[in-house]
């Protein structure tokens, strides 16, 4: 169209800004789908952050009031730390037991009786003295950990030029399940020597070390490394404990006990021995309720429950104001970014004003949380039984109030049934738990939310507002095919009337010659 255009020569006229002046009166219904475009997209995006903070509450609620272990924490005391201590795992009951150590859990071990033979699968290498493997092998095992009724089998691979330390790395690394090292230890009248030892690393007792292979293989590697009495063998051979595995034996409450580990778990709490005890100091291990941690799972909820209504009633509140429409990109330029800035806040302001999805979000919400739950059987059915009110300030929109001191009572009291009151597993609404409630109603809105203004994963036909803006996308691309069109004949209207002036003007030259 640019090569069409002419300057106005003939008529003296700027033929441009002419027909700029035209066209920005045609272009009017252009700019008005233009910003109802842009209305539509603030829109959207307003509704989808409202999504995530649904989204954000939906976790909070989760994560802090709909999990048992949240209501379950206990604090651990040990009259004797120093040779029992505990924590509690998942014990529901306070308790009180008293433990006496009789003897703690040990772990057994392999000793070498001899330093290692450089004659058969070592020898010691010529560069720097260290031992080396002279061939390829492949060591089998079965093995049977403390306590285990079944064997498993294990395989290592030693490979030529392996040197000492490699085997020994290759031990710790398998499933082998034993600590290898070579050391120099006592054997006796401070003799020093060094020796290849083998400890599990599993305390208790019951567990065996047993060569595996059918040929001689794996004994005789043992027999070089130290272990002669593997030497020879053919088929399974026993490994003798040097120190044999202990189990570890208590008594708990006056009930004599044995465990493997010197740490364990019973009814929810695991307990750790570190040391015998003397007959008159036994460790008095004791739970109660850790009533601040409960507490503290509590107000998270309830925070984040208010902060989400407060945002909420904010967009439904939000002043519109409707003579502030999005800004063209030439009146952009001709402002500020402050001026900008400021006039597409009062632009985007209100586009939730009134909303009734969010309205409907709000109110559903509220009775989930202001009404009893049926079912229960203790005395904790309502909010307002342990210490949550509802703010009677009208204008906070039925925030929630903790009363902080009948909360923790409540808690200490039954902290099941607190949790009962958020978690019921109803099998209807009105015997289902606040938070199962509040989660459901939650999903709802959510839901209405995508049908309305969609996702970052869904299409525009997917969403009502993504097909309102594809059918004004058309719009406006037919409108702007039009005013190219209409553009490109103000032109062609214009280069005429040039041309028929300069049609004149030579004509009127000729006569004035003609007469002259």
């Amino acid at each position: 169209m640019a090569n069409m255009r002419i300057s106005g020569l003939a008529s003296g006229m700027d033929i441009d800004s002419i027909v700029s002046d035209m066209m920005k009166i045609k272009r009017i219904p252009l700019d008005k789908l233009n910003q109802q475009k842009q209305i539509l997209e603030w829109q959207r995006d307003d509704y989808r952050s409202m999504n995530t903070l649904l989204d954000n509450l939906d976790r909070a609620i989760f994560d802090n009031v709909s999990l048992q272990k949240n209501f379950i924490a206990k604090k651990v005391t040990s009259s004797n730390d120093s040779a029992v201590s505990a924590v509690a795992i998942n014990s529901q009951a306070n308790v009180s037991n008293k433990i006496d150590v009789v003897k703690l859990a040990e772990a057994a071990s392999w000793k070498a009786t001899d330093d290692i033979k450089t004659s058969g699968n070592f020898t010691v290498s010529a560069e720097d003295g260290s031992v080396k493997v002279k061939t390829d092998t492949t060591l089998k095992f079965k093995v049977k950990d403390p306590g285990a009724t079944v064997y498993r089998e294990v395989s290592i691979e030693i490979k030529t030029d392996d040197s000492i330390d490699s085997v020994i790395s290759k031990f710790n690394n398998s499933e082998l399940g034993v600590s290898a090292m070579r050391a120099k230890i006592d054997i006796g009248s401070g003799v020093y020597e060094d020796r290849v030892i083998f400890s599990s690393n599993k305390t208790g007792s019951g567990g065996e070390l047993i060569t595996a292979d059918t040929t001689t293989a794996t004994n005789e590697f043992l027999g070089d490394l130290g272990f002669a009495a593997a030497k020879g063998k053919v088929g399974e051979y026993t490994l003798v404990q040097d120190q044999s595995g202990q189990d570890a034996e208590l008594k708990i409450n006056g009930y004599l006990t044995k465990q493997s580990s010197n740490t364990f778990t019973l009814n929810g709490i695991q307990y750790t021995l570190k040391k015998k005890t003397d007959v008159d100091n036994p460790a008095i291990i004791s739970t109660t309720t850790d009533v601040d941690t409960v507490f503290n799972s509590v107000k998270t909820f309830v925070d984040k429950y208010n902060e989400v209504i407060e945002k909420i009633q904010g967009e439904l509140k939000e002043e519109r104001y409707r003579s502030y429409q999005p800004l063209s990109n030439k009146e952009k330029e001709a402002m500020s970014d402050k001026q900008v800035e400021l006039w597409e806040e009062k632009a985007r302001s209100g586009l939730l004003r009134n909303d009734s999805i969010l309205s409907s979000a709000l109110n559903t919400m509220r009775m989930d949380l202001y009404s009893t739950v049926g079912g229960l059987t203790s005395d904790f059915n309502h909010l307002s039984d342990i210490g949550i009110k509802t703010s009677s300030n009208y204008r906070d929109g039925g925030k929630l109030i903790i009363d902080e001191s009948k909360l923790k009572e409540a808690i200490n009291k039954d902290p099941n049934a607190v949790y009962k009151l958020f978690a019921n597993e109803g099998t209807s609404k009105e015997t289902k738990g606040l938070a199962r409630r509040l989660r459901d109603s939650i999903k709802s809105s959510m839901e209405s939310l995508v049908e309305k203004a969609g996702s970052s994963t869904k299409t525009n036909s997917q969403f009502t507002i993504g097909r309102l803006l594809t059918s004004v996308n058309s719009q406006i691309d037919r409108y702007e095919e039009r005013m190219s069109d209409l553009e490109t004949r103000y032109y062609k209207q214009f280069s005429a009337m040039e041309k028929m002036i300069q049609k004149a003007n030579s004509q009127s030259t000729s006569l004035m010659q003609y007469f002259s």
